[in-house]
């Protein structure tokens, strides 16, 4: 026999237990089943489907699964695994049988980004303190590998800054709103229509799915516990196409951006900024050629440069394509043996307020369109330590001129007191648009 056949059989069959049977889960079954063998000779031991629980038997599947794997007792499925694979989302039970599972020894992979968001500190202790994996590449950017190369690839460097598209729905609405011209309310639906938003829409243009990747992103890039109340967000749903129209026109294109990033607040504190909204980025930016419903993160690190992870963010077999990684991760290390590898040491970083943020603001006003306007308002930025880097000026209707105002990069709270100062000042009639600025061309 060849060597590779005498280590393979000469380790005993893992035996998985999978959770959850959706889109995703149904994905992972069928390429377990379908492709065994090379599986095995990955990991140099079989795998063994044990069962699938699920809430009903009876349920349609979108892929024909033999019918005696399927199992509604989840808690006796996870005590005989060596792997389970959590893929039913939501907190509970997901929480509870994960527990179960690592208080057995058994690894755990999981897509569930809800669930890490809100307890991966909880879960990675209990994987430590008896030797287990918890895994997740698939809870952020489903196929594209981000998490794994942060807490491994990056880990002896010094990252600076991750900033990404991490929700595809808001991407392909924002997308279709640049290059067609479609108004927010089209773009929507036709999101909806083609099934790239969530049941609840709210999760997705409301930036809440976002800031759960964001809370990963930057807890495993700073190696610090951020939990997603930390996390200042925006959605998208105050963009309009004038918006969009004029950002075209500077130049720049808008996107929902999850950015964390290290940084130095005003008191001299070293600490970590995370937040989620919508933002101006330079069309010579990379992200900014991020179409349709793709995913991409861009990483800045002290020896490394700029990196950028790019690809499909969602979808069931893009999803399980990152769960079988982790699967086959966690079965390796059955068969080379060793406990598993712990998180890296938490730096425990304070989470900053959004307004110690350094970043730049495109503020578009409305004026009475006379003589010492324009003047005033550059007191007004003068007065709060703000400055103009770009000043354009159109005449509207009724006497009011409209003037689009790019600032230098400047802290949050300073460009956010600037607003309000504009807002109260006679002269402006309205404050009609304010978006931030992010990234370097």
């Amino acid at each position: 026999m060849r060597n590779g056949e005498l280590r393979l059989n000469a380790y005993r069959d893992l035996r998985v237990a999978l959770l959850g049977c959706g889109s995703v889960g149904a994905q992972v079954a069928r390429l377990i089943l379908e492709n065994g063998d090379e599986l095995a000779a990955r990991i140099g031991a079989n795998l063994t489907l044990d069962g699938i629980a699920v809430r009903s038997l009876d349920a349609e599947r979108d892929v024909e699964l033999p019918r005696e794997l399927f199992t509604t007792d989840a808690e006796r499925l996870v005590q005989g695994a060596d792997i389970v694979i959590e893929l039913m989302g939501g907190i509970e039970p997901a929480r509870s049988l994960i527990l179960l599972a690592l208080g057995g020894g058994a690894d755990v992979v999981t897509a569930n980004k809800a669930l890490i968001a809100a307890h991966g500190r909880e879960l990675s202790d209990a994987a430590d303190q008896v030797g287990a994996q918890l895994l997740y590449e698939a809870s952020v950017a489903a196929a594209i590998p981000i998490l794994r190369p942060l807490r491994e690839s990056l880990a002896g460097d010094h990252i600076t800054r991750v900033m990404g598209i991490v929700n595809g729905s808001t991407n392909y609405i924002l997308d279709r709103m640049d290059r067609f011209g479609e108004s927010a309310e089209d773009a929507m639906k036709l999101a909806s229509d083609l099934g790239f938003l969530e049941a609840d829409p709210t999760l997705d243009v409301e930036g809440f799915d976002a800031a759960q990747k964001a809370t990963i992103l930057a807890s495993i890039a700073f190696h610090t516990e951020v939990p997603e109340s930390a996390v200042y967000r925006e959605g998208i749903t105050g963009v309009t196409l004038e918006q969009i129209t004029a950002a075209r026109h500077a130049g720049f294109v808008i996107k929902l951006l999850a950015v964390a990033e290290r940084l130095t607040a005003s008191d001299g504190t070293d600490g970590v900024s995370v937040r989620v909204y919508p933002a101006l980025i330079p069309r010579e930016h990379p992200l900014a050629a991020v179409h349709e419903g793709k995913n991409a993160v861009f990483v800045e690190a002290e020896a490394a440069g700029e990196l950028m992870f790019y690809g499909a963010g969602a979808g069931g077999n893009e999803t399980a394509s990152a769960v079988l990684g982790d699967l086959v991760s966690a079965a390796r290390r059955h068969v080379v043996g060793g406990p598993g590898i712990p998180g890296s040491t938490h730096a425990e970083f304070p989470v900053l307020p959004v307004g110690e943020v350094l970043t730049a603001y495109q503020v578009m006003l409305e004026v009475r369109d006379e003589p010492g306007v324009l003047a005033r308002v550059a007191g007004i930025l003068a007065a709060h330590g703000v400055s103009a880097a770009s000043v354009e000026q159109n005449t509207s209707s009724e006497g009011r001129a409209t003037l689009i105002i790019g600032t230098h990069s400047a802290r949050e709270a300073d460009l956010a007191a600037t607003v309000e100062s504009l807002r109260a000042d006679e002269a402006v009639a309205e404050v009609s648009s304010v978006l931030r600025r992010e990234g370097r061309a």
